[in-house]
């Protein structure tokens, strides 16, 4: 190995709920380093979520999260001049980031008024296992099934 390894950086929970995953989700979903309107965004969408679900916001929001995160990916992998797509396992910190980064980008590709509906509605789909995230999932999954007879490529 050329370098060392990089430090972990912890975030700071959340004002509101006091959750660490709240926080990284929220530094996800900011832009231009406008961290109250991403805040104001994420807690007007849990509000939403509870109207839809007359369940505790947070809790939907956490079960979309567990939902969406992927189990096995595909890496690339050259071997002999020749690239393979190698199935691999998630470790359960990237697993919940993944499911964090697909969220946020199909609830900004939806068609809704303000950016806390779309991310309301793709947080409800995503926990009743719909909707373009858990899609992404389903599809990551069927590739590394695809790709199961290059297992033995793994590093």
């Amino acid at each position: 190995m050329r370098k060392k390894k990089a430090p972990k950086r912890y975030v700071q929970p959340d004002p509101k709920f006091g959750d660490v995953m709240v926080s990284q989700f929220v530094n996800r979903l900011m832009w231009q380093g406008k961290k109250s309107v991403a805040y104001e965004i994420f807690y007007d969408s849990i509000d939403l979520v509870e109207e839809k679900t007359k369940e505790n916001g947070l809790e939907v929001w956490k079960k979309a999260i567990q939902n969406v995160g992927p189990s096995v990916e595909v890496r690339t992998r050259r071997v002999g001049g020749s690239n393979y797509q190698i199935p691999t396992e998630v470790r359960g910190d990237r697993k919940a980031a993944v499911a964090m980064k697909w969220i946020i980008q199909y609830s900004r590709e939806r068609n809704g008024k303000s950016m806390s509906d779309k991310l309301a509605s793709e947080i409800v789909a995503a926990s009743k296992g719909e909707g373009s995230a858990f899609k992404k999932k389903e599809d990551t999954h069927k590739m590394a099934e695809a790709n199961k007879a290059f297992a033995h490529f793994r590093f």
